[in-house]
């Protein structure tokens, strides 16, 4: 199942409501997902290319254990945590911000608290973004109206 798919059975799940902690438990439900994967299974299920994976093994991000033949051998967790980075770096989290996360993370219980302050600070950076992808859409919605075309949230093209 790729991330689109995974993205698609979270946002059908939401209808017209605002995004809640049961999403997230379906974009990280990896239940149906067989362990240990290869590095293409991931990508494949991430729509992430191989080297994208290997860029974020390398700059920190997530560690991947090798079989006896050396190739990348990911768990469930490194694949959550890989759903986690992508929902980051889509929300535009910077790298270096990213890499701060992680180890704090990988540091213990006792960074909560100022992971907690990231995210709070991320997730008001999403929203102004958010407000300024709104205002974009209704310009461009202005313009097409302008040529003719239909608008609204229903209008597919």
């Amino acid at each position: 199942m790729a991330t689109d798919d995974l993205m698609t059975r979270a946002l059908d799940s939401l209808g017209d409501d605002e995004a809640s902690v049961e999403v997230i438990h379906l974009l990280t439900d990896l239940a149906d997902v067989p362990a240990p994967l290869a590095i293409a299974e991931v990508a494949e299920l991430l729509d992430l290319s191989p080297h994208t994976l290997r860029y974020y093994e390398r700059a920190g991000l997530v560690e991947v254990p090798r079989d006896g033949n050396g190739y990348r051998v990911y768990d469930k967790e490194a694949v959550r945590r890989l759903v986690f980075l992508t929902r980051m770096r889509l929300s535009g989290m910077p790298m270096r911000d990213l890499q701060h996360y992680v180890s704090l993370v990988d540091a213990g219980e006792e960074t909560v608290p100022e992971r907690l302050d990231m995210l709070i600070e991320h997730r008001d950076t999403i929203r102004r973004r958010i407000r300024e992808l709104t205002l974009s859409l209704t310009a461009t919605e202005y313009k097409i109206a302008t040529y003719g075309g239909s608008t609204g949230p229903d209008v597919r093209s």
